[in-house]
């Protein structure tokens, strides 16, 4: 009944779009008169003012490069359709806040050339609806002073190349998808809809209509509290272009249809704060890159929110980005949703805890917002089977003293392992994605047992946590994860009294005897002091690893040399750990702490946690 409703809704407004749309151009994003609000926030804050002037910088570089030409990355022509919403964006932008023909010249040409490509490459969708989205916002935002000849090039590119290709059911899975997929490409072919609604308003009416009906099943993503599943990466790909789908429509047709009401999507701009540690760098489990950028989706949650803290990092960023701000193809955004953003506002985040459940749960836990010697920890649950994961349930980063000391690979460059023939999107147990070195399990910070890839249908989450400063804990059961060859596994990370931290591993063993691996990834120098520590050193700086078990260890390195041809290299990295063997049917208990100083506490079992549990 919901879904009814929801769609007669969507048909009564829609039906009235047609006479909607008849309003002047521009009508996405930034409506006729609203650059005068934007500039103001320009004048009264430095930090505007300085992205501003960026973009009008790198706008003029843009001015004498030649157009994007139609040549493809492996089955890609991604990067060509991404680099041409960044120049229409920008450029147009540069036109509508100082009125100066040399943007509109070029944004003209950058337009022309990518109509005259003979497709925008079907075959891979993403393609499409970046360049979709990039022709639209350049139709609708200088439209009056296109001529007639380019408006209708412009358009016709639009239905033929855009929109007319997301009807063929060749390529319009990303209709029922429910990730990234399903965000980027509604979002895309929406805004050619509402761009060319008033000579196309049947064909915009059936877009829009299709486009919100479809994006509803994305967002269960979100669902119970924020976490995305995709982590940290594609965070910022599907949700921003969530959010520019949303802000468009209440732009244009004055509602979002209740999308952002959805459970748990207005909570996200949480977990994405919250995933930045004090160095700066992202807990990037997944497919996903590790460092934080400007994001101007955080800006449109903040806003929505009331919740100025979120922008605590941003405003930061905003204070002292650098020149690599400029690629940033949806940067123009940032300004528009950041137009009513009081920087003078923002303060620390009050809150050292966040948890969230889901398909890939997390847990993120700090010390402090403001020491940037904090101690932060990133703990993840979940399953390899969700999308863009990898084998990684119970991994964890850790920054401390100023410095990354646990570490995660991230993701490797798709095309690097597509172009030598990697079946890289086959998720099934036996699949060659689970060959490739930084996906596995022996490459992350958890446990493995006898050499064998953890299950990829197992599923843990964040059973217990804790929110108290003298000890930030999370607790998740392991043992889906390793079903067949251990009976029970448990982890628990702990920041204790604002000065340690602790990882406690559980194991139950059946009828046969494990072998298992501790495994840590570090970039930091390893010197093993004894049979239970580890001296780890970098820029400078040290902190120990200690091991307190009463089983017997082997403290052991191991190399992160890529054993395939189509691995990356990762230099300047290893593994450390130790191995132990583990009696058939009994229970062993491994404690490791990260701290600066050698005495350590007298260990306490899970059980004994002051934990709080749903």
């Amino acid at each position: 009944m919901k879904n009814i409703l929801i769609l007669l809704a969507c048909f009564v407004a829609f039906s009235a779009s047609a006479q909607l749309a008849q309003k002047a151009h521009p009508r996405l994003l930034l409506l006729k008169g609203e650059e005068q609000a934007l500039l103001a926030q320009v004048k009264k804050h430095k930090e505007w003012a300085g992205i501003h002037s960026e973009i009008l910088g790198e706008c003029d570089k843009i001015i004498v490069l030649p157009p994007v030409e139609r040549i493809k990355i492996g089955r890609r022509l991604l990067d060509k359709s991404r680099e041409c919403l960044r120049r229409v964006f920008m450029l147009s932008y540069a036109y509508r806040t100082t009125q100066k023909k040399k943007y509109l010249n070029r944004a003209e040409k950058e337009l022309l050339a990518v109509a005259a490509f003979e497709d925008w490459n079907p075959t891979h969708f993403l393609d499409v609806a970046e360049m979709t989205m990039a022709v639209a916002i350049g139709y609708d935002w200088l439209f009056d002073q296109l001529s007639h000849d380019s408006r209708k090039t412009i358009r016709e590119a639009i239905i033929r190349k855009g929109i007319e290709p997301s009807l063929d059911k060749k390529y319009n899975a990303f209709l029922n998808a429910e990730n990234n997929w399903n965000q980027v490409c509604n979002a895309g072919i929406s805004f050619g809809a509402l761009a060319i609604a008033e000579d196309e308003p049947e064909l915009s009416n059936q877009m829009m209509l299709r486009a919100v009906s479809s994006i509803w099943k994305s967002l269960p993503a979100y669902q119970p509290d924020g976490a995305y599943p995709e982590g940290f990466g594609y965070w910022d790909y599907g949700t921003s272009f969530n959010v520019l789908f949303v802000s468009a429509l209440e732009k244009a047709l004055g509602s979002d249809f209740g999308l952002s009401k959805s459970p748990g999507f207005l909570q996200t701009g949480g977990f994405v704060a919250n995933l930045v540690g004090p160095t700066g760098l992202a807990h990037n489990w997944g497919d996903s890159g590790l460092r934080e950028d400007l994001n101007p989706a955080l800006f449109w949650f903040a806003e929505k929110t009331k919740t100025p803290s979120l922008l605590w990092a941003q405003k930061k960023l905003l204070e002292n980005h650098g020149d690599e701000v400029v690629r940033n193809r949806i940067l123009p955004a940032l300004l528009i949703w950041g137009a009513n953003t009081d920087l003078d506002a923002i303060k620390p985040p009050a809150k050292k805890f966040w948890m969230g459940q889901g398909t890939s749960p997390v847990a993120l836990m700090r010390t402090s917002w403001t020491d940037p010697a904090a101690i932060f920890v990133g703990v993840k649950a979940g399953s390899p089977s969700v999308n863009h994961a990898h084998m990684d349930a119970g991994s964890f980063v850790l920054d401390a003293v100023g410095e990354r000391w646990a570490m995660d690979f991230g993701m490797q460059n798709y095309n690097s392992l597509e172009a030598k023939g990697v079946d890289l999107w086959n998720r099934s147990q036996n699949s060659q994605r689970w060959n490739v070195f930084r996906l596995n399990n022996m490459a992350h910070n958890t446990l493995t047992f006898n050499n064998q890839l953890v299950n990829v249908k197992g599923y843990s989450k964040i059973d217990a946590w804790s929110d108290d400063p003298a000890q930030l804990a999370a607790v998740t059961d392991l043992s889906e994860m390793y079903e067949g060859q251990v009976t029970a596994v448990k982890r628990g990370i702990a920041i204790v009294d604002e000065k340690y931290v602790v990882i406690r591993d559980e194991v139950k063993t059946s009828g046969t005897a494990a072998t298992m691996r501790w495994n840590l990834l570090t970039q930091a120098e390893v010197r093993i002091l004894d049979g239970k520590t580890v001296e780890l050193s970098q820029n400078g700086k040290k902190i120990l690893l200690v091991f307190d078990t009463k089983a017997k260890i082997e403290i052991k390195t191991w190399p992160t040399d890529p054993p395939h041809d189509y691995d990356a290299p990762n230099p300047d990295t290893r593994f450390i750990g130790f191995e132990t063997i583990i009696p058939a049917d009994s229970e062993q208990s491994f404690n490791a702490y990260f701290t600066t100083s050698p005495a350590i506490p007298a260990p306490k079992p899970l059980s004994k946690w002051q934990l709080k549990s749903k």
